[in-house]
Order: C-alpha cells, then structure tokens, then sequence
C-alpha cells in the first residue's frame, strides 16, 4: 500500500487528541455532502423539465425538418427535395407552408402562424392525439377550408371549439406598392371554417399562436404557389434518427439545412441549457465554500500531527511524502463527501419520481404534471463527482504545501 496514502486514512478514522478536530472533519464531509446532493437533485430537475418539454414537442413536431439555408421559401418540386421524399428511411413527408398572419373574429383578433399542409400532415406528427371537441382533424372539404386552431388562440379570439362565423385570415401582399388611399389592398384576406376541434401541444408557443390549416389555403394566401418553407419528414420505425439526418444533409448539401426536434426549438432548450450551466456554476461555488470546513479540519490536524512528523521524517519519510499524507487526507474527505452527497441526491430523486414530494401546487390539475419533473442523466453524475474531486483537491494543494513546508522547516 502506498505509504502516504496508508497513514492518511489511520489518520481519518482514527481519534485525534483534541475531539474539535474530529468534529470538524464530520462537518467537512458533510458540508461536501450537501453540496453535491444539491447539485445531484438541481441538475435532475432541469433535466426533468427539458425531456417534459421535448415530450410536448413529439406531438406537433417532425422528427426532421428540411428549410432552406438562405431565406425563407424554396422550390417545391427541386429534384433534391423529391429525392428525399422517395429515401427508402422516409415513412411520411409532407409539404408545409407557414407565415405571420392577422387573424380575425368578430371584434377580437391577434396575430397567428397560418401553417398550411398537406392531408397526410396526421401521419406525419401525432397530433390526432392533442386534439379537443367532437370533430376531426380536417383540412378542407371541397372548396371548403378548415382551421384547427390551438386551445388558447381559440379562447383569446372567443370562437369555442366549434365556431360558427367564418375566421378572417388577412396577410401582408408580397408583391405591389402600398397604397395609404385604400390600405386594404395591401392586405390579402380570404376565410377559415371550423372542424370542430382544436389542439393543445402544451406550449404557449403553438397553444396561443397557431392555425393548422391546408397547404393550398396557404399557398393562396402567402402568394407561395409552387413554392413551400419547409418539407418535414417522419422516418420508417427503427431508423437511426441521427443517422438518417446526416444522410440526408450530405445528399442536399449547403443549399438546406436538416433540423431534428430539438433544432427545430433551439431557442427553448438553448435557455434550458444555459440555465442548467449556471446553476451549476453558482453551487460548485457553494461547494468551493463548503471546501474551506475542509482547509480549517486539515490546519488543525498538521498542527495536531506535529510530533508524527518529527518521528515520521526521523523514520525516513521525506518532505513530499508528509505532504502527500495530509493532501491524501483532504482528497478522502472530498471522495468522502462526493460519494455520500451522489448517494443522497439520488435517493431524493427517486423518491421524487416515486412519491412526488415536491408538488408543483396546492390542486392537482393546475399544471401539467402535479409534482416537480426529474430526471437523472449519467453524464451528471460522472460530472458531478468529479467536480467535488478537483475542487476539493485544488482547494487543500495550496495550504497543505504551505503549512506542511512550514511544519517540516520547524
């Protein structure tokens, strides 16, 4: 056994001369310990609420989504694009078109993304699972064109589930000259029915701003005949999702780009993960200070250990040997510490996913899951630990050098 390494863990376990010092390696340990649970459990709950996220986005979202690289349309039938569609990993593609519009109901209206689509567009997402009221998931009926619009819009706009009038869709003309004369002209207005259901994603984004409704009402009123802003994919079961997206990327080149769901809401997860890095960086700092117990137990313990020294070096123990014992002595209650704190901080998660201690609110139904999300990811964890191991070590190496140089000098 390394002889440095043996005499530091006597000296951990075993009863020093004055019980203080004891007591304040118990308080160094667990000061680690608390730390890292705190991290263990606060990077579980981000991680909690991204994958409760992602799971709302599954419903609406394509897993692949093919937009131009360079502005915001391209040509429908360009050969590469008809390539993808006919890829033998390709289960579904559908053709959509979306803009900004100004929706219109009686005295109410608001601004919307009118998402025009092909008929298949159920196929292609899950959305035949989010949808509210007694009718179904319909584009258009003849010459008929139906919205299907997310739950909020619909409340903010008063229409109910099934609305009655007509829903007046105006957009921007992309081509002309704006006339202050008679500013309706500048606007192209055409109108939507109800199918008699709406749909609710769960996220304010499409909740509150959405209108699902077919690709030629789209078309019309965009002006984007012959043209489409983007063409998303479902894969066949069992295809490599990475894979097949990196596939297709290198038949389309820099003219496309291939988004996978979380691309397509980069902005979300980009907050998510930023937020996630700074709490990590504000509790390794709350762990940098719990590091200190562990520099005060280590000042008393080389002061208590004062004669062990001298008969250690009369034994033949070297300078960097002794310092090596009491720099083993502050990395065992750093281990220490991550070891209980990882150990603590994933019991307290599974009992939150087990028992949901922690609600999110008094009555359940309030939000969308009644107890705070965990989910504990590996990587974290291995993160985690070694996180506590190198601040431990990094905030004991200079003091033990210090005081064991000057202790060895005496």
């Amino acid at each position: 056994m390394n002889f440095p390494f043996y005499i530091a863990r006597r000296y951990l376990f075993s009863k020093k001369s004055t019980h203080a010092i004891n007591i304040i390696s118990l308080i160094s340990v667990l000061g680690v310990s608390v730390a890292t649970m705190a991290l263990v459990v606060v990077l579980s709950g981000f991680n909690g609420f991204s994958d409760l996220v992602a799971s709302f986005f599954t419903n609406f979202d394509p897993q692949l989504k093919i937009e131009a690289a360079k502005g915001k349309a391209m040509t429908a039938n360009d050969p590469l694009l008809l390539k993808v569609k006919h890829l033998p990993t390709v289960e579904v593609a559908t053709e959509c078109v979306e803009d900004q519009a100004l929706a219109i109901y009686h005295d109410k209206q608001a601004m919307v993304n009118v998402k025009g689509v092909e008929d298949n567009f159920d196929s292609l997402t899950h959305i035949s699972n989010i949808l509210y009221g007694d009718g179904d998931f319909r584009l258009h009926t003849a010459n008929l064109q139906y919205g299907v619009l997310g739950i909020r819009l619909a409340q903010d706009l008063g229409t109910g589930v099934a609305w009655q009038d007509y829903l007046h869709i105006y957009a921007p003309q992309r081509e002309g000259q704006y006339d202050a004369s008679n500013p309706t002209d500048a606007f192209v207005k055409d109108s939507l029915i109800s199918p008699g259901a709406l749909f609710q994603v769960k996220q304010m984004k499409y909740d509150k701003g959405y209108i699902i409704t077919s690709l030629d009402f789209a078309r019309r009123i965009f002006n984007r005949q012959g043209e489409i802003t983007s063409l998303e994919l479902r894969m066949k079961p069992g295809v490599d999702i990475d894979k097949a997206k990196d596939e297709i990327q290198t038949l389309l080149g820099d003219k496309y780009k291939v988004l996978d769901r979380y691309e397509q809401q980069a902005d979300t997860f980009n907050i998510m993960r930023i937020e996630k890095l700074f709490a990590y960086v504000f509790l390794t700092f709350i762990l940098m200070v719990a590091c200190f117990n562990i520099i005060g137990s280590l000042s008393m313990l080389i002061i208590d250990k004062k004669n062990d020294v001298i008969t250690l070096r009369n034994l033949g123990a070297t300078d960097g040997q002794i310092r090596r014992i009491f720099l083993f002595e502050g990395r065992m209650i750093s281990a220490a510490g991550a070891v209980i704190g990882i150990a603590l901080g994933l019991l307290l998660c599974w009992l939150q996913q087990t028992y949901g201690l922690v609600q999110l609110g008094d009555q359940a139904g309030n939000f969308v899951v009644n107890a705070y999300p965990i989910s504990v990811h590996p990587e974290d964890i291995v993160t985690i630990f070694f996180t506590v191991i190198l601040v431990g070590w990094l905030s004991v190496w200079y003091p033990v050098r210090y005081m064991s140089r000057k202790l060895t000098r005496d």
